[in-house]
């Protein structure tokens, strides 16, 4: 049988990248997506064998009854991917506590609960979606930055945790991807920063997930993929 893997927020950009090329690798696939997107969200034609599943992945409940749900329909988990997250500039000294704490619990708790509640059961490799500017930094994404620069420390961390388990946990740090997150810049403008001169599309940062989840001799890294952009700092 077939691999299953998950794919928290899969319904657009880098998630739906990744989520399509496990597809096209054999994977049975889950993609774990807010509501209203399922609503819009079309499966694409590989098959009965995938699933989409409406999940909050920052409420607990929600997360578990997903996951339980999955396993019963579709069995254990070999792969889990979780893309999820929103990136909204809040400038520190002008942001509001409510923006803050939301950016927090879409980009780092949600990652907490999907993990945890996956590993209670389960045994898998991990990849996490994060971010250079958790790396790096940059003005006026504090928050945001301060979640993804968590994710570093967390998966880590959790490395080491469930190593003796032989679960592995990586990191995948995106710079400028053609996605909408990066729809409102300036390509042209931003692609100057970068030494290889354009942004990247889903597809390559997909890519390096997938090398991740395939390579058994690799864990708790962080593989930036940003066409050199943390070089030009």
């Amino acid at each position: 049988m077939s691999r299953l893997a998950v794919v928290c927020g899969g319904s657009r950009g880098v998630g739906k990248a990744v989520a399509r090329l496990l597809a096209q690798r054999g994977c049975r696939v889950a993609v774990v997506l807010r509501g209203g997107a399922l609503d819009s969200f079309l499966l694409w034609p590989l098959g009965a064998e995938h699933m989409a599943l409406s999940c909050d992945v920052s409420k607990e409940e929600e997360v578990q009854q997903t996951f339980e749900s999955i396993q019963k329909t579709a069995g254990n988990i070999s792969y889990l991917v979780n893309a999820a997250g929103i990136n909204r500039p809040v400038n520190i000294s002008a942001g509001a506590a409510e923006q803050m704490f939301s950016h927090t619990a879409k980009n780092l708790s949600g990652f907490y609960l999907v993990t945890l509640l996956t590993f209670i059961q389960q045994m898998c490799a991990v990849s996490f979606a994060g971010s250079v500017v958790g790396l790096k930094g940059n003005a006026g994404q504090c928050v945001y930055s301060a979640s993804k620069s968590g994710l570093e420390g967390f998966t880590r961390s959790l490395a080491k945790e469930v190593a003796s388990r032989d679960i592995r946990v990586n990191l995948v740090a995106p710079g400028f991807i053609r996605t909408d997150m990066t729809a409102g810049l300036k390509e042209a403008d931003g692609a100057r920063s970068i030494p290889l001169g354009r942004f990247g599309e889903p597809e390559e940062v997909a890519q390096a997930v997938f090398f991740l989840l395939q390579s058994p001799y690799i864990t708790g890294q962080v593989l930036v993929v940003d066409g050199g952009l943390q070089l030009a700092t």
